[in-house]
């Protein structure tokens, strides 16, 4: 198969084929596109010499399995995934302290009265042993058993009220029975997320804590939305994972949002290259994240990602439902031209030490070292070690995302990483601009 090359209609068809490497591509689609340079979303070709992380080989019918994820090229395909996963999953709302886990194994009888279930309801077999693999937990509400998702481990956590790095370090069936002395005693009700024969979550039930909005509609409302509003939108790609959904849509008839950028770029006699505006909202059902919006740009020919800082976010908490997401979409159009100032404020942050700046800023960021000693020395490669801009040092931070994309990480860690790299938008750079060696 040839290496693509993008027009931008094309690339509203083809730009998440490979944009995570353990996911797949979507129910309909088993070969990999070789177009495979991502910074963050977008399809490019490998620098040279480098190679990219081949993807597992994984049934992509089994979403049950903890690691599934798909990516999907068209909207309608990535609207037909949120749907059946919806419709194989529930939400079961108990109290907290009648929940119990136990430890699963192969030899086990709970194995074998879920694997009599299974083989009555026709339910594939292997999610126990993809459970096993992972969690090695089950979770008994009332008298069914419902295999724990790896997903679940952080709620399930928070509902117990206890933490630690310790409790990874003991026997399954330990770490089972001190989560159980601690459900004993828990306060409220539960909220429980079942998805795909697995409990996603277990989440605070009670009024004020977790409030369920549907992904689907929010999805489709933000469809509506964004055609309504904003001209040339395009649908670039979504994802889906058990504990994370995500799309991308380009703005490019809305070259405007992004005019002032444009404007101080040329006062400050930087090439204003290609430029697109683009949002993404990412949302989760089991407490990893609100229903968020990112206003971001691509940028240049290598149509680089960069994110504009923080999002509209609205959190699952209070009664929060669809109503409140509308009104967070119709912030968007303001709130590209607050985050446009975020990137024109580095263009006037003037950097002597380029490099410690750009370790510090990474360090206070917590990104690994193994992606910000790359970074330093691909930055070092391109721009030297001379004075320079906040903005420069940004868009090399930006560059981890490609590193991501190269070891195929999946959607959730890129996306992850993206708001990260995000947060340097509002740090002191000049408390990091110091002479002398940086001791990492």
């Amino acid at each position: 198969m040839e290496p693509f090359f993008f027009c931008v209609k094309q690339r509203a068809s083809a730009m998440l084929v490979a944009a995570f490497g353990d996911c797949r591509i979507s129910e309909q689609f088993t070969a990999r596109v070789p177009v495979i340079r991502i910074s963050g979303w977008i399809n490019k070709n490998l620098r040279k010499g480098e190679k990219r992380k081949v993807e597992r080989n994984m049934n992509e019918t089994k979403v049950y399995a903890d690691s599934y994820c798909a990516v999907f090229r068209e909207q309608k395909d990535f609207l037909e995934c949120i749907r059946s996963r919806m419709e194989n999953s529930c939400w079961d709302r108990r109290k907290s302290k009648t929940l119990r886990l136990a430890a699963l194994t192969e030899e086990s009888p709970i194995a074998d009265q879920l694997r009599e279930k299974y083989a009555r309801e026709g339910v594939d077999e292997d999610i126990i042993k993809d459970t096993i693999s992972n969690t090695g937990l089950v979770l008994r509400v009332k008298n069914e058993y419902y295999p724990v998702r790896s997903c679940a481990i952080k709620s399930i956590l928070d509902r117990a009220g206890i933490g630690g790095a310790g409790l990874r370090r003991v026997e399954r069936n330990v770490y089972a029975r001190i989560l159980n002395e601690c459900l004993k005693v828990a306060q409220g009700d539960a909220l429980l997320r079942i998805s795909e024969g697995k409990v996603s979550a277990v989440l605070g039930g009670d009024g004020s804590d977790y409030a369920v909005i549907d992904t689907e509609q929010l999805y489709l409302h933000t469809i509506d939305y964004l055609n309504a509003n904003f001209h040339g939108v395009h649908y670039l790609g979504g994802f889906y994972e058990h504990d994370r959904v995500s799309a991308l849509w380009e703005l490019s008839g809305e070259p405007a949002l992004l005019d002032a950028y444009r404007k101080e770029l040329d006062l400050a006699g930087k090439t204003a290259e290609e430029m697109v505006p683009v949002v993404r909202v990412t949302t989760s059902d089991t407490g990893a994240g609100g229903a968020n919006i990112y206003p971001m740009l691509l940028y240049g020919r290598e149509n680089m990602t960069i994110n504009l800082g923080d999002p509209l976010r609205l959190g699952h908490r209070n009664g929060t439902g669809i109503a409140e997401y509308d009104k967070q979409l119709k912030l968007l159009y303001g709130k590209y031209q607050l985050a446009a100032g975020n990137l024109i404020r580095l263009l006037h942050i003037p950097i002597q030490n380029p490099v410690n700046c750009m370790k510090g800023v990474m360090d206070k960021l917590g990104i690994a070292r193994k992606y910000s000693a790359d970074a330093v020395d691909l930055f070092v490669a391109q721009y030297g070690e001379d004075p320079c801009t906040a903005h420069e040092i940004y868009y090399g931070i930006s560059e981890i995302l490609y590193r991501l994309a190269c070891e195929g990480a999946e959607g959730s860690v890129i996306t992850a990483m993206e708001e990260k790299i995000a947060r340097a938008l509002s740090v002191s750079w000049e408390d990091f601009d110091v002479p002398g060696a940086y001791k990492w």
